[in-house]
Formats: C-alpha cells, structure tokens, sequence
C-alpha cells in the first residue's frame, strides 16, 4: 500500500483535523432528565441544543465519542436533493406532494446557512454549485427533463451542459456533459458539528460519548435508559442513531445501514486542483450509487468518495478502491497518493425517504438517505418543537407511513443485490431516455 498512500496516512475522516471529536467526559449519567438524545450527530445536537435553550433538562448519550458518525464523516454536500426526484415523487403521487416535498428540502438547505450564520460558527459554508455528471447520455437527457419540471414548479434553476462543454464544469472527459445547480451549497462538517456541539454544551446539555443506551423501557410517565455506566429516567426520548441504530424491533426493521468510504489526497498544486474543478462546485454522478468529488475548504487537497455498500475487508482494499474512482474520473492524478481514508455508516429506508415522528414517549428521525446534514439539523430542531409546543405545521416527512419488509429484522443481507438493481435499473433509464431524445431530434429534423 506505500505506493497509494502519503507516510503520514490516517485511516480517519479529514475533518477530524480540524474538528476531532472531543474525548468523553469520566462521569457516569444518573439521575432523571426531561429529555434524554441518544445519538449524538447533527439530528441529534440540534433537538438537544433547542431542548435545553428551551429550559429542558436534556442528556446526550452517544456509544462512540461525541460526533464521530456519520455527521463528521460525510461529504459535507449541502443540497435540495432526495433519492427520489420531483419527477418520480410527482408520478407517484401528485405534483402538490411533490412540491411540498421540494420546498421543505429547500427550506431544509437556506437553514443550513442560517444556522451556521446565528451561531457564528466559522464552517466554510458557501453556494459553490454543483455538478452532475451523466453517466449516459440518457442520463443528461432524463436529468434535464426532471429538473425543468422542477423549475417550472418552484423556479429552481439549472444549466445542462453537453459534451462540448464538460470541462466548464470538471477537467475530465468521463461524463456525457451533465447540469450545474448553481446555488447547492458545501460545509466542513467537522466545524459545523463541533460547533453545535459546544453551543449545546453552552446551554447545559449533559453530553456523554462512549455510552452506549442497551435498554430503553418505557413506562406510564417516564422512559428508563440503561447504559453499561449507570441509568437514567426522562419524560422523553429522542432517538436519532441512523446508520448505527441498535434498538431492535420497530426502528431496527424500517432501516437499511450500509457502509460508505471517502478519501482525500496528499496536497495538490493549486493549479492542477483549479484544472480538476474549475469553480469550486460539488461533483456527483448520476447513477443512484453515486460517486463524489469536492475541493478540501481548507487545503488544496481532493476530496472524494463512493463503492458504497461494497465489502471492502480492510485500509489497503480501501485505499486501492479509492484511488480506482479517483483515476477513473481524473487519470491525470496517476502519481498522487492518498493520506486520508475512512468509511462511515449510513442509513436507508424502504421509500428511499426520511422519516421523522413520535410513538409514545419515543421521539424519532431517521433513515436520512443521503440527506442527512441539511435535514438533521432540521428534523432535530423539528423535534425539539414538536416538544416544547412551538411547531408552526406538520412535515412532508412526518406520517405512520414508514415500511419495513416481511421477515426483515435489521440485517441487510440482500445489500448486494440491491446494488446490482440499482446499476440495472439505471441502465435501463439511461436507454430510455436515449431513445425518447433520438426521436426527438429525428421529429424535429
């Protein structure tokens, strides 16, 4: 592996450079609380911070140390995106649901920057943009379509580029052109958690890392937390876990967790990175197993990830498989080594939605999807509201409606598979949509 990696490789998310999670306090939890957080990410951070400003006793319980899932793990992409596009979600339902859906993504990704803003917390969040490459022509062709029937709903705009004018947008010929969204936006998710952490702490959460919840029962006026360290009572349990949820039963069924990898390079020459990615904006593919690309915001270094959900046995598999995505889209960086890789847990559902919402005394969200840090922070101050008897109006994303499968009980055994359709079915709408704009432009010739 010392051909593919720098001497000084961390197998550790690059933003813990910046933002390593704090070391857990000595103490043990006891006593009763209003509320107790068990997860510690950014769903969970923001129900504890508004609980607590709200005058709420609040714990905040985590089985690693504070912050080091998903939420300093992942990309750090702040967009108004689902698996499912406005298209799909309009045909599946109708076009009111789908633009409510939209607006409450949208209103999800402008809270990210007002947060970040009210809170005075210094986490590189800015609107660089974003481009999707298509993996087929047909691709560009179907992304175009959905996008303007996003427009002509809300006013979103966008750009396709062809072929002709990929290297605007990426210096790589990979794709079949694709579209920019201009306005889809990036953080250091590192600094953004750890500074919701402290704001948190400041307003007198109780946070616990390495504790891990083992039994949660819940009786007629209180919930009883037990943790290896000692148990707790509250009013009211927040359960916001995802990717690393444990409580079997109801919660356990209705989600998919499956492993994720990143990596970022050794510094690049300024110019070279300008080369890679002109303006500064996110790249993602179009496939529904996307790969992904970004600047560092705080060093000239390549940031990028995908082969989610692969069985990678260990560092150097993930390493070579890191660089394999990197030169597949960029061959140009043959001779660069990486110096950060890690993988992560992240968590799917049925629906490929979020859900968010109550059942007793247990308060839940979940099964972000890829869009975790926008909506967590979101659905954790939803929570809160909910809560302390502030919400404004219901979410698109709250509702009973969430599936499981018969005979499933959290194991993901048919993850494999599933991949294997996604790839199927995105070579299928790729042909689709190729066709439909051949007839198009043999109609209009």
């Amino acid at each position: 592996m010392s051909d593919q990696v720098t001497q000084d490789f961390r197998f550790a998310p690059w933003w813990w450079e910046a933002a390593p999670p704090p070391e857990s306090r000595t103490d043990a939890p006891s006593g009763a609380y209003d509320h107790v957080v068990i997860g510690s990410g950014f769903t969970g951070v923001s129900a504890a911070l508004h609980l607590a400003r709200g005058g709420r006793s609040v714990a905040l319980l985590d089985s690693e140390r504070l912050g080091a899932g998903a939420s300093r793990r992942n990309a750090g992409f702040i967009g108004r995106v689902m698996k499912k596009s406005f298209g799909e979600i309009a045909d599946a339902k109708d076009e009111a649901y789908a633009r409510k859906t939209y607006e409450e993504l949208h209103t999800a990704y402008e809270g990210i920057f007002d947060l970040a803003a009210h809170e005075k917390i210094a986490c590189h969040a800015t609107r660089c943009g974003r481009f999707i490459g298509a993996t087929a022509p047909g691709h560009r062709a179907y992304i175009d379509a959905d996008l303007a029937r996003l427009k002509a709903a809300l006013g979103h705009d966008f750009e396709t580029l062809r072929p002709e004018r990929q290297r605007e947008a990426i210096g790589s010929d990979h794709y079949h052109g694709g579209v920019v969204i201009r306005d889809s936006g990036s953080i250091h998710p590192g600094l953004l958690h750890q500074g919701l952490l402290d704001r948190a702490i400041e307003a007198g959460v109780a946070a616990f890392g390495e504790t891990r919840v083992t039994e949660l029962h819940e009786e007629a006026e209180r919930v009883r937390v037990v943790t290896p360290k000692g148990e707790i009572t509250a009013r009211e349990v927040v359960l916001a876990t995802n990717g690393y949820t444990q409580h079997p039963g109801w919660y356990k069924r209705r989600l998919v967790p499956f492993r994720a990898f990143m990596a970022t390079t050794e510094p690049l020459d300024p110019a070279l990175l300008d080369a890679l990615i002109p303006h500064g904006r996110t790249i993602i593919d179009s496939n529904t197993n996307i790969d992904f690309f970004r600047r560092a915001p705080d060093a000239p270094r390549l940031i990028f990830g995908g082969a989610t959900a692969e069985k990678l046995a260990d560092e150097a598999a993930i390493a070579a498989r890191m660089r394999r995505i990197m030169l597949k889209v960029f061959p140009q960086l043959s001779d660069i080594r990486l110096s950060h890789v890690w993988d992560g847990y992240c968590a799917g559902t049925f629906d490929m939605k979020p859900h968010v919402g109550r059942r007793g005394r247990l308060h839940y969200a979940l099964g972000y999807n890829f869009a975790g840090v926008a909506l967590g922070c979101r659905f954790g101050k939803r929570i809160a509201d909910r809560i302390l008897g502030e919400e404004l109006a219901p979410s698109v994303f709250d509702g009973s409606g969430f599936p499981t499968m018969p005979l499933y009980t959290g194991h993901p055994w048919f993850i494999g598979a599933a991949m294997r359709y996604f790839a199927w079915r995105d070579a299928g709408l790729a042909k689709r949509w190729e066709k439909a704009a051949q007839r198009q432009a043999r109609s209009a010739a």
